[in-house]
C-alpha cells in the first residue's frame, strides 16, 4: 500500500467512509496571526466548536496571538494558543500572557512545547519547566497539550534513539495525574499510519496514557511538504517526500492525507481503546484547502458552523 495518496480532485471517493466520518469527529486545526487574516470567516470552513490552535512564532508580537485568539472566540472555535518555552524570558512574561489570553479571548488552554530555538531567550527551555510554574493551575486552565514525536526528536535525542523524549514523557504522565487540567499530546505530522500504530501501541505498553491528538500534515503541493518536513524535522517522512519527488508524474500532483487517515480510522474502530483520540491538521497548504478536504471527506465531522443546523 502506498504511503501517500496522490489523486486529481475529480476522482474523489464518492460518498463518506463512516470509520473516516468518525476518525475526523472533534478534529483541530493549527493557524498563525497571519494566515488567519486570510480567513474571511472561519465559520464557513470549521465545524462549530472545533478547537483551533494558534502557532506562536518566534517575533510574533503577543499583540497579535491575543488578537487573534478573541477574533477566533468572537467566531465560536475553542481557542489553544501555542507557549513555547524558549521565547518566553521568565515566569513574569508567562504570567501576563496567560492573563492577556484570558481578559480578552476567555482562553482556558494551552500547547506548552519547548520551542524551535537552538537557545532560549530566558529561563525557559522546555515545557515541563512551564508546568512546573504552576501558573496554569493557578489560572484555572482546563485543558493543556504537549508535544508528542512519532519519529523521535533530534533536538531531545542527539543520538536517534527515543531515551531522553520517553522519560520526559513518564514526567508529564506524572504531572497529567496530579493537575486538574486535562492533558493530552498532539504530534508532529506524519504520513505512514503503521508506525503511528505501532508508536502509539508502544506508549500504552510503556505506562502512558494520555490521549493522542495525532498530527496529520493538510493537503499541499509535494514541494511544500518537503519544505516543512526539513523545517520541522520529520525523518522517516522525509524520505518517503523526496523518493515520491523523483517520480515526475506525482510531482506535480497534490498530496491528500486520505489514506493515512483511512488506515488510521480503520485501525481505530476495530480498536475503540486504542490512544488515538483526535486529528490534528496542519494545514500546509492553507486553511481553506484543508477544511475542503475535511468537509468533503468527513461528512457530518466536516461540516462547516454556518451550515450547522
Amino acid at each position: 500500500m502506498a504511503l501517500l495518496n496522490f489523486r486529481k480532485r475529480d476522482d474523489a471517493a464518492k460518498g463518506v467512509n463512516p470509520q473516516v466520518e468518525a476518525f475526523l469527529k472533534d478534529y483541530s486545526i493549527e493557524v498563525m496571526p497571519r494566515t488567519a487574516e486570510k480567513i474571511d470567516d472561519f465559520r464557513d470552513l470549521l465545524p462549530k466548536g472545533t478547537r483551533v490552535y494558534i502557532a506562536h512564532i518566534d517575533g510574533t508580537p503577543i499583540e497579535d496571538m491575543v488578537a487573534t485568539a478573541a477574533r477566533l472566540a468572537d467566531e465560536g472555535f475553542n481557542v489553544m494558543p501555542h507557549f513555547p518555552a524558549r521565547i518566553i524570558k521568565d515566569a513574569a512574561t508567562l504570567e501576563d500572557w496567560i492573563n492577556r489570553y484570558q481578559h480578552d479571548a476567555g482562553v482556558k488552554q494551552g500547547l506548552l512545547l519547548a520551542g524551535g530555538l537552538a537557545e532560549p531567550v530566558g529561563e525557559f527551555h522546555s515545557s515541563m519547566q512551564l508546568m512546573e510554574t504552576g501558573l496554569f493551575d493557578k489560572a484555572g486552565f482546563t485543558r493543556l497539550h504537549i508535544a508528542g514525536h512519532p519519529e523521535g526528536n533530534r533536538d531531545i535525542d542527539p543520538d536517534g534513539s527515543d531515551k531522553m523524549v520517553m522519560e520526559a514523557l513518564r514526567w508529564k504522565q506524572a504531572f497529567a495525574d496530579r493537575t486538574d487540567a486535562k492533558v493530552a499530546l498532539a504530534t508532529q505530522f506524519c504520513f505512514d499510519a503503521k508506525p503511528i500504530i505501532a508508536w502509539a501501541n508502544r506508549l500504552t505498553a510503556e505506562g502512558i496514557h494520555l490521549p493522542i491528538h495525532i498530527g496529520i500534515a493538510g493537503p499541499a503541493k509535494l514541494q511544500t511538504l518537503i519544505k516543512f518536513a526539513i523545517a520541522c524535522g520529520v525523518g522517516p517522512s522525509l524520505k518517503v517526500l523526496q523518493k515520491r519527488a523523483l517520480d515526475v508524474s506525482k510531482l506535480l500532483l497534490p498530496y491528500e492525507p486520505t489514506e493515512v487517515i483511512a488506515e488510521l480510522a480503520a485501525h481505530k474502530a476495530a480498536n475503540p481503546d486504542f490512544n488515538i483520540t483526535n486529528v490534528h491538521f496542519f494545514p500546509l497548504g492553507g486553511i481553506k484547502t484543508n477544511a475542503e478536504w475535511a468537509i468533503e471527506q468527513g461528512g457530518a465531522s466536516g461540516t462547516p458552523a454556518n451550515q450547522q443546523g
